[in-house]
């Protein structure tokens, strides 16, 4: 900076120029509309300049307008325009963010039954650590239908016949009705499933009819008393009901696992508060627990409880890894009780919420290669894989996701982001503060009536039939017959410039029934099985490292 310059704002601070310069501007124009009778929008718009530049050196709460009045308020606009102007000028095509534009436009297209094939060539880097690819064979199959199934509970009552690919949990109240209408009503046209999230079901959720696995949390709603305590009636009368087809007790969820949750009185209309079983205008709490149990033992007799309430259809449990010891602690209930969970969903920590702390959605729980990995291998060490079917969510957004995580052991894939793209979801981030510009997750009624729900209940249909045609074009290069013959034998993963391994050579997988013998293979398995007992969920002794 000049000498003079630096001289003259020793006197008066240039930073304070943008404001001087209103002033001046508001006087000139002043004399001008007095004198000559210019139009007075000049001296409007600098004179209300130059009072805000007043307002900004006198306001306690903001230094940087203190210091740089007026013109320090660009500095708010730009930030405010910043994910727009990044996402549809900055941002790459596979950059992720948490979504890359190339995978959500692969959605939109398939939504909207437009063509979804590449021209000139992979844009990834096929040299890159970390690429994937699945081997394909010399003698691809030939499929009859995409229409890929899963039976889940077997033995019970009524075992339900699963697509490969459902919408995962989300909510009534971080939906919109619309939302939910058009979830449903796509789900109910392509034959799959459609889980409730823990806001219970809803009559949206009833009104088009599609199938529906109720997920039951630890504020009991749409089965709870008024202290929210566990009520078994209420439970009964909901999951009777035929459109209900799995029941789902969710203990964690991947975004934010540990973490309650409270949607605020002021939220809680009278649609809400009769899904959930709650009264208007009153604080809805979910807590970080279940009040139904307390240790293991308990936990899989509530779910047996809860299988013989509802008629005997599957019921299954919902968690995202944490403790090691305590869901090998539930494994360890299994054996003892003999009561076996017809499904487990395995939420990654990559998984979405409408709004988490940021320490919990950036560094809290397993994601979902390494928790998948630790249930399935567990339940292969304990001969229980072929009695329990396996789920799985988190960021599973196309055909090759699908694959990958049947090879890791997943029966089934959720999907909740990539049904959300499907309704017309732009990735705005603003899911929390009920501003959502395409009425997706918001209870705005005015915002809510840009959602369309026949338009949209199409493009939830095309998105999951197409994506499972990708599918069916995938097993059927690997030469194979259905999805769930994938394994980890099958896909490649890139370790450096010069060298890849199979993600069965790579992972560790472990020999069926090998825990029932005491073999208990890697450090995960040695240090932490010893600690777990059916009876507690807590470490029984020290805790040590693994690696």
């Amino acid at each position: 900076m000049p000498a003079w310059l630096l001289r003259l704002d020793h006197h008066f601070p240039i930073r304070y120029s943008a404001w001087l310069l209103c002033i001046i501007a508001a006087l000139i124009s002043a004399i001008a509309w007095v004198l000559d009778g210019v139009d007075g929008l000049a001296v409007v718009i600098f004179g209300s300049l130059s009072l805000v530049g007043l307002a900004d050196v006198r306001q306690t709460k903001r230094s940087l307008l203190r210091n740089y009045p007026v013109i320090g308020h660009l500095r708010f606009m730009l930030e405010f325009i910043r994910p727009e102007i990044r996402q549809y000028f900055l941002e790459a095509d596979n950059e992720a963010a948490p979504f890359s534009r190339q995978q959500r436009s692969l959605v939109y297209q398939r939504a909207k039954g437009e063509p979804d094939k590449r021209p000139f060539g992979t844009q990834l880097e096929v040299g890159a650590l970390g690429y994937e690819w699945i081997n394909h064979s010399l003698q691809p199959t030939q499929l009859p239908s995409h229409d890929f199934r899963v039976l889940i509970g077997a033995d019970r009552a009524q075992p339900y016949e699963a697509s490969v690919f459902n919408i995962s949990a989300m909510s009534f109240g971080a939906l919109s009705a619309n939302a939910i209408l058009a979830l449903n009503a796509g789900a109910q046209r392509g034959g799959f499933a459609h889980d409730t999230g823990e806001g219970s079901i809803s009559l949206h959720h009833r009104q088009h009819g599609g199938d529906l696995i109720w997920e039951i949390g630890s504020g009991y709603f749409g089965c709870r008393n008024e202290d929210g305590s566990f009520n078994a009636e209420r439970f009964e009368l909901n999951a009777r009901d035929p459109q209900v087809k799995l029941i789902e007790l969710k203990l964690s969820q991947g975004a934010k696992p540990g973490h309650g949750g409270v949607l605020p009185g002021p939220k809680v209309t009278a649609e809400i508060a009769a899904a959930r079983g709650v009264n208007i205008g009153e604080d809805c709490i979910s807590p970080a627990s279940h009040s139904a149990f307390g240790t293991p033992l308990e936990m899989l007799h509530f779910i047996e409880r809860l299988r013989q309430l509802s008629g005997g259809k599957p019921t299954g449990f919902k968690l995202c890894i944490g403790h090691p010891w305590e869901w090998f602690a539930i494994a360890k209930a299994m054996l003892e009780s003999g009561i076996v969970p017809d499904f487990i969903v395995v939420d990654g920590a990559e998984g979405g919420t409408g709004a988490a702390p940021l320490e919990f959605t950036d560094h809290v729980g397993a994601p979902l290669q390494e928790g998948l990995l630790l249930v399935h291998n567990t339940l292969v060490g304990l001969n229980l894989r072929d009695k329990v079917k396996i789920g799985c969510a988190g960021k599973v957004i196309s055909a090759f996701d699908i694959a990958r995580m049947m090879a890791l052991g997943a029966d089934w894939c959720n999907s909740a982001r990539g049904f959300m793209f499907a309704l017309g979801c732009i990735q705005a981030q603003t899911c929390h503060t009920g501003h959502c510009p395409t009425g997706v997750t918001t209870q705005d009624p005015q915002r809510q009536q840009a959602l369309i729900v026949p338009d949209k209940a199409e493009r939830v249909f095309r998105f999951h039939q197409l994506t499972l045609e990708a599918l069916r074009e995938l097993v059927q290069a690997a030469g194979l017959h259905h999805p769930s013959e994938i394994c980890a034998a099958h896909i490649v993963h890139r370790i450096n410039k010069h060298e890849v391994r199979l993600l069965a050579n790579l992972l560790p997988f472990i020999k069926p029934g090998s825990l029932l013998t005491g073999d208990l293979p890697g450090n995960v398995f040695k240090i932490y099985w010893p600690l777990a007992s059916a009876h507690s969920f807590a470490a029984q002794g020290a805790v040590g490292p693994a690696s």
